[in-house]
């Protein structure tokens, strides 16, 4: 019986126009590179976000310095303030309407991100949604040691919530890194979505359970027997 899914939040719930990755584009190309978005997002979608520029920067096979990650880590963040003030940040369709749908059916609602609590937070407030009344937690890459693709943040959702086994847990994501979590955390089920950074072409290479291309599409998958 599932009584937890755990949800990513930009490109799964949140709609941000993607903001986020074209934000990383534009620090990591600020610096002297010259990276195309498609290459952002395959090397970084679902990451805590230093460690997407790390792992863009690789892409060209030189060695990077954290003094260099540390530098347009901090370019990126101060653009993404920019960007979000500025920004209409929307929830994706049906989200809210999923959360009440699962929440009603006695299954908590867990939102969880590789951006840090302070983000995330001002993501939620945009929107209109409040922990403990719309979803039952956060959990945020600056809450746990190990970020994506270890399950550390779903783990630690389980505990707070009192959640006893990963096997009544549902992990949502829009990248293979999001999928690859559920599956280090050991969920009974992890789904992609098509709504956000990756394509059902490449989710299907992390192997999920299913690909859904809407949230909704989401309910009679954790209500099959």
């Amino acid at each position: 019986m599932i009584e937890l899914v755990v949800f990513d939040m930009a490109g799964t719930t949140v709609d941000e126009d993607n903001v986020v990755y074209k934000t990383v584009r534009a620090a990591i190309n600020a610096a002297g590179y010259e990276f195309t978005q498609d290459q952002v997002q395959a090397a970084g979608a679902g990451k805590e976000k230093s460690q997407a520029i790390r792992d863009v920067l690789a892409l060209d096979g030189q060695t990077h310095d954290e003094e260099e990650v540390a530098t347009i880590f901090a370019d990126f963040k101060s653009r993404l303030k920019t960007a979000y003030e500025e920004l209409d940040v929307k929830e994706q369709p049906g989200a809210s309407e999923l959360f009440r749908a699962l929440r009603k059916r006695g299954i908590r609602v867990v939102l969880n991100t590789g951006y840090d609590r302070d983000t995330a937070l001002k993501l939620i407030d945009k929107i209109g949604w409040n922990v403990g009344t719309d979803v039952d937690a956060l959990v945020t890459a600056s809450d746990v040691d190990r970020g994506r693709p270890h399950g550390d943040m779903i783990i630690k959702a389980m505990r707070d919530l009192g959640i006893g086994s990963a096997r009544n847990v549902v992990k949502v994501g829009d990248s293979q890194i999001d999928i690859h979590e559920g599956q280090d955390a050991g969920c009974a089920l992890c789904i992609g979505i098509t709504t956000g950074a990756q394509t059902r072409e490449q989710l299907a290479q992390a192997d999920p359970a299913d690909i859904i291309d809407r949230l909704m599409d989401l309910l009679p998958l954790v209500e099959r027997p």
